[in-house]
């Protein structure tokens, strides 16, 4: 009896096949979803008007009925807004915010670093340098001093009105609100990309001396045929788990900086701004502080452990106890099936 063929699984679906190995992390990936898609329903899940004001009900705690009796499952801050309804809008700027700034740092890093790494010689010092100089800027400062500018002069700087509405409807704010979160979003890009295209030039100084690469390199093939076609695809998932992990320094990043009042503003609700008023009344409301940080710690924490998951999964040399397990199983049925036969 002949057995029929089955086409071989392709990479990224053994890749995929050794995330879900990985417990930890889909129940992270899961979450992480889960959170960012009901923030994209903020105005439908959201009990109350994102900037609704009620200085009579200012300070109610979590799970209790307010003076005018509403109920506020995690309390009010000290203009009487809702907690609940605040934390859904403000995961739907902070996640967003993390979200486009790694993507488009990782998009600069990979561009920059795939042509210092591919091309060499006066490319690869030109760049090598611009980093080296972009990197010895102490990143937090810059941060600090470039938000303050970017917010006392918001109205000065040019940025385009078809982006701030974009990023206005896709976060739910208004266009000056989206204005200044793109502000604050360009500042984190231009001081972000360094890192990922060092770590890109790396990796592509190696790929490109293998032996397949020389190959292709020598049977005519272009430089962009090379790079899209063999560079790239080899490089990838060491760049996916780089991802993971900037964004949730990106996540954090953001969250300080609005913390310090330098990053997203109020009425824009983030976690970091949120935090930051809470922070004032923690020793006689020490619950209002816990509200935007739980959701910070646990994406954060979340994010790395997606990270850990995609880094077993994309290594061939790391395999999880359950990958070890499959096949270890795989191997006695064989050998069972040889004996018996």
């Amino acid at each position: 009896m002949t057995t029929p063929n089955h086409r071989p699984a392709g990479q990224w679906t053994l890749i995929f096949r050794r995330f879900k190995t990985h417990r930890v992390a889909m129940w992270c990936l899961y979450l992480i979803t889960t959170i960012y898609v009901l923030s994209m329903f903020a105005s439908v899940i959201a009990p109350y008007k994102r900037d609704a004001i009620s200085l009579d009900n200012a300070y109610t705690t979590p799970f209790s009925t307010a003076p005018d009796g509403s109920y506020h499952v995690f309390g009010t801050d000290h203009l009487g807004r809702d907690f609940f309804t605040r934390l859904i809008y403000a995961a739907r700027v902070s996640l967003t915010t993390a979200i486009t700034v790694t993507t488009v740092s990782t998009l600069i890093g990979i561009v920059v670093g795939l042509t210092a790494g591919y091309f060499g010689g006066i490319v690869d010092t030109i760049t090598s340098r611009m980093i080296e100089f972009i990197s010895t800027f102490p990143t937090f400062t810059l941060l600090l001093i470039a938000g303050s500018i970017a917010i006392q002069n918001s109205d000065d700087i040019p940025i385009p009105a078809l982006l701030s509405q974009t990023i206005g409807a896709i976060m739910a704010v208004n266009e000056r609100e989206g204005k200044q979160v793109v502000m604050i979003m360009v500042i984190f890009i231009a001081l972000g990309w360094t890192g990922v295209a060092r770590f890109v030039r790396g990796m592509v100084l190696s790929i490109r001396e293998q032996l397949y690469v020389e190959s292709s390199r020598a049977l005519g093939a272009s430089h962009l045929h090379n790079i899209i076609t063999h560079v790239l695809p080899n490089a990838m998932p060491p760049i996916i788990v780089a991802y993971t992990l900037g964004l949730s320094g990106a996540l954090v990043a953001e969250s300080a900086l609005s913390f310090l009042g330098f990053g997203i503003q109020d009425p824009t609700p983030s976690w970091g701004n949120m935090l930051s008023f809470a922070n004032s009344y923690m020793f006689n409301y020490p619950w209002m502080p816990l509200v935007p940080t739980l959701p910070i710690l646990v994406c954060s924490l979340a994010i790395n452990y997606i990270g850990d998951g995609l880094r077993d999964a994309l290594d061939p040399r790391v395999q999880t106890e359950v990958t070890r397990a499959k096949r270890d199983a795989l191997l006695k049925a064989i050998r069972d099936r040889s004996a018996a036969s």
